[in-house]
């Protein structure tokens, strides 16, 4: 196996840890209007993500720097290409963090329920968005022989990848809500539990659809795999769900999530972004990546640098682990 093989393989293993805790943090957003009955309610939704929102961003930043280090002409064709829809996504990404730090910086209600209203949107795009994204790149987009996309913005929102996105956004919802009943207590517990259940299979449905139209354009043997454990793992935690297993259930919905992407990434190598007007002038990668010098002394860095984000990060979660409920919020919160 060479380097930019590895390296494929590493940006698919990045995404997948940002899509695993992005993807619960996500669906707790969403939750503080689909769940939530009250402020205190969505504050409680708000609290069992708070210490953690940011660090789950590292993923992204690590993901998007690695792409950019090994596979430049990668990164350079899709950041150009899908400018408006990851523009979008970094603006709800900065009015998030806005919001998670201001909401509570002023007692008034309506100041309070504008942040908690952008948190709501600020949540529900990106989880649409990142699976039309994906969709897209998977599936190819127009790219002329200058390796530049040829397309427009239209052109990215087709059928398939508004399925895409349609199944991120159930799938991480979904997520959002077995995060909730694992880490909240009371009524809003047994709530998201119930919530649950219902959205478990809506995911299923969407994630099936849009996994299978993937595996007939594109997929193989391995792809085929994968989807088969996507499928099963969240179907399994349907049932742990319904069984009152809020880990187990947890466990199994990110299961779900990283053989998503997995199938995701085996469906799309050799290539990187595949062309839709010719095969020949797809992005490869092992013509799009790095020199092989470039691509070792980044091995030797992430080497040192991966567990140390892990310590700090699983520590983190360690120490932030009790449940929480209404009775911990104070009641000018």
């Amino acid at each position: 196996m060479q380097l930019h093989d590895v390296w494929f393989a590493a940006i698919g293993v990045l995404w997948t840890g940002y899509f695993f805790l992005e993807g619960f943090d996500f669906g707790i957003g969403v939750l503080t209007r689909l769940l939530a009955r009250d402020r205190t309610e969505r504050r409680v939704l708000i609290n069992t993500i708070g210490p953690v929102w940011d660090g789950n961003e590292v993923w992204l930043l690590t993901a998007a720097g690695a792409t950019f280090a090994a596979f430049p002409d990668w990164y350079a064709t899709l950041f150009s290409g899908f400018y408006l829809p990851l523009l979008l996504v970094l603006v709800c990404l900065i009015v998030r963090g806005v919001a998670f730090e201001y909401r509570a910086k002023r007692p008034e209600r309506s100041w309070q329920d504008r942040w908690e209203a952008a948190l709501f949107v600020t949540s529900l795009l990106p989880a649409f968005l990142w699976g039309a994204v994906f969709a897209n790149i998977v599936r190819g987009v127009p790219i002329d022989a200058r390796k530049d996309y040829a397309g427009t913005t239209a052109d990215l929102f087709g059928p398939y990848a508004l399925l895409g996105g349609l199944a991120t956004l159930a799938l991480f919802t979904f997520h959002g809500s077995v995060f909730a009943a694992l880490k909240t207590t009371g009524a809003i517990r047994l709530r998201a539990r119930r919530l649950a259940g219902r959205l478990g299979l809506a995911a299923a449905a969407v994630l099936a659809a849009f996994l299978v139209w993937t595996q007939l354009h594109t997929g193989g043997t391995g792809s085929l795999t994968a989807l088969a454990v996507a499928l099963a793992a969240l179907l399994a935690a349907v049932l742990a769900n319904r069984a009152g297993r809020e880990g187990w259930a947890f466990g199994l919905s990110g299961v779900t999530v990283a053989a998503t992407v997995a199938m995701l990434f085996l469906a799309l190598f050799p290539d990187v972004m595949p062309s839709s007007l010719d095969p020949d002038w797809s992005l490869t990668a092992e013509g799009a990546a790095s020199s092989p010098y470039t691509l070792k002394i980044m091995s030797w860095c992430a080497a040192f640098a991966t567990p140390v984000v892990l310590l700090y990060q699983g520590w983190t979660y360690w120490v932030f682990r009790k449940r929480i409920g209404t009775q911990h919020i104070a009641g000018n919160h």
